[in-house]
Formats: structure tokens, sequence, C-alpha cells
């Protein structure tokens, strides 16, 4: 049986790559391993691997396209602390308290909305709220591709959380994870369009309530 001392070591050494490879800043880098840390000695290590399956779809579908994505302006290179938090303390709350409805359910909706973004905005997007075209990376755009790509994103979260035995149902699994990602997905790009794009609010409290949103529905489902 291998010491959680190994474990947090692990965690450490990637946090330390993640800010090598500049995927994150320092900071982000940093809260990453606090969260590593708290996960691995509340819950265990296979409820962090469902997080590192996200960050590691998030730097794929980051990857896809990018020299387009220069081209355009919307590249998004280094995620900061901001980014981390956002995104990653409905997850590590959930984990604390051991609610794996919740914890699925906010991983799926980050995974959803990172892919969405990612994929969707190198096609043409439609503002959620109008369905009027507008220029990529518009704060509330969505596409057919995104969509789906965010639905494939969290489907495959479910998918990896029954075969972590995170959740042992793997139906009811699935379900919360599709269902919770998309509705999170959603909900993100309509606060981006109504609230967003009006700056009324930033795109760390759009993810938030997003993640929010997907733990809620996640909680309710199980």
């Amino acid at each position: 049986m291998i010491n959680p001392l190994e474990y947090v070591f692990l965690i450490v050494v990637i946090g330390l790559i993640t800010y090598w490879r500049k995927a994150l800043d320092l900071f982000g880098s940093i809260f990453m391993i606090i969260m590593g840390i708290v996960i691995i000695f509340t819950v265990g290590i296979h409820w962090l691997i469902l997080i590192f399956i996200f960050l590691i779809l998030g730097l794929v579908s980051t990857k896809y396209k990018h020299q387009y994505k220069k081209d355009i302006g919307v590249y998004e290179g280094t995620r900061t602390i901001k980014n981390v938090i956002s995104n990653g303390i409905v997850p590590l709350i959930m984990a604390a308290f051991g609610n794996y409805g919740g914890f699925i359910g906010s991983i799926a909706t980050a995974t959803a909305d990172t892919l969405a973004s990612e994929i969707g905005v190198t096609v043409q997007p439609r503002l959620i709220t109008t369905f009027k075209k507008v220029p990529p990376g518009t704060d509330g755009g969505i596409s057919v591709l995104g969509t789906v790509a965010g639905i494939i994103g969290a489907g495959i979260i479910g998918v990896a959380a029954y075969l972590l035995g995170i959740s042992h149902d793997p139906f009811l699994t699935l379900k919360i994870s599709i269902i919770a990602g998309t509705v999170g997905c959603f909900v993100d790009s309509i606060l981006g369009a109504v609230l967003e794009r009006r700056n009324y609010i930033s795109n760390e409290y759009v993810n938030l309530i997003a993640t929010i949103t997907g733990a809620a529905i996640g909680i309710i489902m199980v």
C-alpha cells in the first residue's frame, strides 16, 4: 500500500510541472497542490485522479487549434489562481464532505464548460440568448461543436468516476455527469451573455456559479 506522503510528493511534482509548462501561474500551482493534499487526506487518491482527468482534458482542449486561437486573439495560455479557485473550490468542498454527487456534478460542469469554450471557439458561435451570430470568444456564445464537445467531456468524467470507484452505479454516475455538466455549462453561457458581457460579474464568478449549479444538481440526483 502506497503511503499518502508519496502521493503528496507526486502532487508537488505535478504542481511544479504545471508551473514550469506555464499551464498555471505560481499561485495557481500552489493552490492546486493544496487542493490535492486536502483531497488525499479526506477522500483518497481516486477522487484526486478525477480532478487530474479534468485538468488533462482542459490542457488538451486548450492546445486544440491553438495557433488559430492566437491569430484571432482568444487563446488562453497560462491560467491563474482565479481560474483554479473558480473551477476547483466547489469540487474541493464536495470532496471534503464526501459528497460524490456534488463532486462529480461540479467537475463535469467545469469540464463541459472548458471543452465547450476551447473547442467551440474555433467555429462561428451564436449568442445563447438571441441566437444571433457573434464573434468567437464572445461571452455567452455557443455552438453545436462546442456543445457536443462539452457533453462528451462531461460523459468522460462520468465514466472515469465510475471506473475510479467514486460511484458504484454506472448509469447514475453517467446521468449525473451528463445532466449536471450540460446544465451547468448552459448556465455558464447564460450568465456570460446576460451579466458578464455587461461587466456585472467576472468570468471567475460565472465559473463559480456554474460549478455550484452542477454540484447542486449532482446532490439532488443522488
